[in-house]
């Protein structure tokens, strides 16, 4: 095996493995979703009167356990997927962040749906799913990393008919709150974290080029200066 090889191996084993850690708490976020609806059907309850319901204290524990709770199966495999696809894109793209700003993105979007959403119980993690989606389109864009970028249109080619989601009266019994509110969360977080996580990287061209503008602004400024003495 030559040096060469050697290399690709090992990063090859690098990016397996930061896709496998990449890919546990999204996993166990989905399990959990499962798990509450399992039990629900098991014990013939009903967790709804644990989700969010505006401006009240009875619905403020839902800030906490609403994203876990579903209304049907069928409600709860349309937030499966694009949650553990989206989620795992930013434990694996942006890793630096990505438990801080997952975690803001459940939050932030629950205290704003407690806030300012319809009386009416709000359950589902759609909520959250709007959040990620939208913290991951708009930081690739205001990052300008084209890795990102590429993840960005990814997620419009993906998701975008999401959007029929922000605007009431499009889908029946859906709270389109969540949707409008996780997405503004989704793009406040986009904007609060651009400086940190990754990058455009700056090649050395790009360093010796700024600098060698700067070396010419100076040499045009010292000749006005002797112009003008």
């Amino acid at each position: 095996m030559t040096k060469g090889d050697s290399d690709l191996k090992k990063e090859g084993a690098f990016y397996r493995k930061k896709l496998l850690l990449s890919m546990i708490i999204p996993g166990i976020f989905v399990l959990i979703m499962w798990l509450v609806k399992l039990i629900e059907i098991l014990f013939e309850t009903d967790f709804s009167r644990f989700g969010i319901y505006p401006l009240t204290s009875k619905g403020l524990p839902g800030i906490l356990f609403s994203p876990f709770i579903h209304a049907d199966f069928t409600h709860l495999f349309s937030n499966t997927v694009p949650l553990f696809f989206l989620s795992l894109a930013l434990f694996y793209f942006y890793s630096e962040v990505a438990l801080k700003v997952f975690i803001w993105t459940y939050f932030l979007t629950g205290i704003l749906v407690w806030i300012g959403g319809r009386e009416a119980w709000h359950i589902g993690a759609s909520g959250v799913v709007y959040g990620l989606a939208s913290f991951l389109f708009f930081s690739g864009i205001i990052r300008r990393y084209f890795r990102l970028i590429a993840l960005s249109l990814l997620i419009v080619f993906l998701y975008g008919s999401m959007v029929w989601g922000l605007f009431p009266g499009v889908y029946k019994n859906v709270s389109w709150e969540s949707h409008m509110l996780g997405f503004f969360s989704g793009v406040v977080l986009a904007v609060l974290y651009r400086n940190q996580g990754p990058q455009k990287p700056v090649y050395d061209w790009m360093e010796d080029e700024e600098q060698g503008e700067q070396e010419d602004e100076w040499k045009i400024n010292e000749k006005e200066d002797k112009t003008e003495e």
